[in-house]
């Protein structure tokens, strides 16, 4: 979802861009991947790959660890022994969700499911392998290519049926086209670090699905629920709400609001459903 806009976008600011998937190599083969890393040689290199199913990751804990730290680790490892910067995307999940407040990069890290423990551990072995790394994370992503929330809504508002919807869980909804155009901004320049990366404001998951709505010009009865009413395996933070204070003053760059974001994703999706 997230390579499939980050790959033009790099090209577009004048990058050249090798674009790799699991079908040429599997991140958390460290052979496999030193040695693509070796041949291709590159200045930078980002690591979109990850294991994102949150809910499975609890029944396939080995899994989401291999690929979320070993492969990490394995394509962080490669890049220093060719001197690459690698920018590598991480997750507000790696938050529990007890803060009233959005997150900072200053905050303590406290992941409450094995995703997010995952995604904290391969942080964690980026920084020990190379010190030429961005760590961005960002949160609630959608995008047109894959899996996601406003997509589902949209399916199922389709199906003409009444939605209920959490209303009682906060973050950042967050548009892959524009990370994309971010993540493009920071691997410009070498201010090495973590940064969160994400759409201003947030929103619950009933306000996305509204917003959704209302951009696709639906009428949906959708109703506002707790999480304890819409219980799934993995616990998920109930807010983990972003700053990207750091991110604006470093490097100047900020994120369209997430109603910008929603707006542009309804307008391709329709165009790619259609």
């Amino acid at each position: 979802m997230l390579g499939s806009d980050v790959c033009p976008v790099l090209a577009e600011a004048g990058w050249s861009v090798i674009a790799v998937d699991l079908a040429e190599f599997d991140i958390s083969e460290a052979a496999a991947a030193r040695r693509f890393v070796e041949d291709a040689s590159p200045a930078a290199i980002v690591n979109c790959a990850a294991y994102t199913d949150v809910d499975g990751a609890e029944d396939e804990e080995a899994l989401a660890f291999r690929v979320n730290e070993q492969g990490a680790r394995n394509i962080a490892e490669a890049a220093a022994a060719v001197g690459a910067a690698l920018l590598h995307v991480s997750t507000d999940y790696v938050f529990d969700g007890s803060k009233g407040t959005p997150y900072s990069e200053e905050d303590a890290p406290n992941p409450i499911n094995v995703y997010g423990a995952s995604k904290l551990a391969g942080e964690i072995a980026v920084r020990e392998a190379l010190s030429a790394h961005y760590i961005c994370r960002p949160a609630w992503l959608h995008g047109v290519h894959g899996k996601s929330f406003p997509a589902t809504m949209l399916r199922l508002a389709q199906e003409g049926r009444p939605l209920r919807v959490v209303a009682d869980q906060t973050g950042n909804p967050t548009y892959t086209r524009h990370l994309a155009r971010a993540l493009a901004t920071i691997i410009e320049r070498p201010l090495y670090g973590t940064y969160h990366v994400v759409n201003a404001g947030s929103a619950t998951w009933y306000e996305l699905a509204l917003e959704v709505f209302r951009s696709a010009d639906l009428t949906v009865d959708v109703t506002p629920i707790s999480a304890a009413d819409y219980p799934t395996k993995a616990r998920r933070p109930r807010n983990s709400a972003l700053s990207a204070g750091k991110l604006s003053r470093r490097y100047g760059c900020s994120l369209p609001h997430w109603r910008a974001g929603v707006a542009d994703f309804v307008r391709r999706w329709r165009a790619e459903n259609a």
